[in-house]
């Protein structure tokens, strides 16, 4: 996801996180310095992660595939999916993490 300006906005940007069929569970606002990140270990859970970065650059370890967040983008992560998230700078990286509930569609 990339920023973007709503209609008849000026000199405003946003990010949308999500959508409104998602359940927030929490969120946090998270410092990674260099070298950081965690968890050590790829894990999986039965909720999501969203993650936004605010200053440097993240880096997503999943099961089989690499994904970088840059400053102003934002990216879903499946818990089910096993992963992991670092700083990938050489800078202390911000980023917003919000924890939600898999939409559950009924028919």
């Amino acid at each position: 996801m990339k920023m973007f300006t709503p209609p008849n906005h000026i000199g405003f940007e946003a990010l949308k996180l999500f959508g409104e069929n998602e359940k927030i569970i929490d969120g946090s606002l998270a410092y990674i310095q260099p070298g950081g990140g965690g968890p050590i270990e790829l894990h999986t859970h039965a909720h999501d992660h969203l993650f936004a970065v605010v200053e440097g650059e993240a880096k997503i370890l999943l099961d089989k595939e690499v994904v970088v967040i840059k400053k102003g983008e934002s990216f879903l992560v499946d818990g089910r999916i096993p992963h992991s998230v670092w700083n990938n700078c050489q800078n202390q990286t911000v980023m917003i993490g919000i924890n939600v509930n898999k939409c559950v569609k009924s028919e």
